[in-house]
């Protein structure tokens, strides 16, 4: 099957008008998405912001009547004109994985490769991790995973008990257990995630084998690692917990972070954790920190 891919840039337009109109005219996926380049990091959950220069795409069956679509769009939304649009023929694809085409083997330190399961490993006597994250975050290549990754990679894990928080993909978790962490603990609360990481713990079997959850199934453990690469806002929130899982003299690893959050996450923890060490890449921060014993 093919499509219509229509697509409009928002301008002043209201995004929901937009949608209604879009959708009374027959599409049957919109999407919003940047036309510049201005992210938007962690909005209010009460809001869905779009960025100052918004572009709209709608997919429409292939036999749509374009100019029937425009006709629905200008009486809909009482325009003279459209804004600036245009259509194309889309051939059907697995959008899924449309964009693990350009996701290659990648080394992380000195020992570790993560390696897309169509690629043979560039190094058979590394620790190779063979990964397919599906729809859950995690392949190594945004530079939050990347941070956690080269850390665990540095860092002496034997005997250790390691819990991943928020582990998407659970490459972090698989990472952990191959280097040598004696207990690994993966917890999500996306069962798209917890799904993912079942898969890849699957191609990547460790001894004994990594134990996925959601968080409320995880069971009382004092962890000697915690890693949590998630956001600032639920990191902020998730302080006492991570205190409560963490054992003193534990480390705690916090990615998901922008330099410009780093005062705030350092007084959010600040009852329970002291953060000496961690790293930077781009915009985000890796924040390294030790439990403090429980009496401070």
């Amino acid at each position: 099957m093919s499509w219509l891919q229509f697509e409009m840039t928002l301008g002043n337009l209201a995004a929901g008008r937009v949608e209604a109109a879009l959708l009374a005219a027959g599409a049957h996926s919109i999407t919003f998405e940047d036309a510049g380049n201005t992210p938007i990091y962690e909005p209010d959950a009460s809001q869905s912001p779009l960025w100052s220069d918004t572009r709209v795409i709608a997919l429409f069956p292939a036999d749509t009547d374009t100019s029937a679509v425009r006709a629905v769009l200008l009486a809909a939304l009482k325009l003279p004109h459209l804004p600036p649009h245009r259509t194309t023929s889309l051939a059907e694809r697995d959008w899924a994985r449309e964009w693990l085409k350009e996701f290659k083997p990648m080394r992380f330190g000195k020992h570790l490769w993560i390696c897309p399961t169509a690629y043979a490993p560039p190094d058979p006597d590394a620790v190779n991790i063979l990964l397919d994250p599906g729809l859950a975050f995690g392949t190594g290549t945004h530079p939050t995973t990347a941070l956690c990754l080269e850390w665990l990679d540095a860092a002496e894990l034997a005997h250790k008990t390691v819990i991943d928080y928020g582990c998407g993909s659970g490459i972090l978790a698989i990472a952990a257990a191959r280097l040598g962490a004696h207990r690994v603990r993966a917890v999500d609360n996306d069962p798209q995630a917890l799904a993912a990481a079942h898969e890849n713990a699957r191609r990547n079997p460790t001894t004994p084998p990594m134990e996925i959850s959601p968080p409320e199934a995880l069971a009382a453990v004092q962890a000697d690692v915690l890693l949590a690469n998630i956001l600032a806002g639920p990191l902020m929130q998730l302080a006492p917990r991570f205190a409560g899982l963490v054992k003193p003299g534990g480390v705690l690893v916090l990615s998901g972070i922008l330099v410009a959050q780093r005062n705030e996450i350092q007084s959010a923890y600040a009852p329970w954790f002291r953060f000496s060490g961690g790293a930077q890449r781009e915009e985000w921060l890796r924040m390294d920190g030790l439990r403090l014993p429980a009496s401070i």
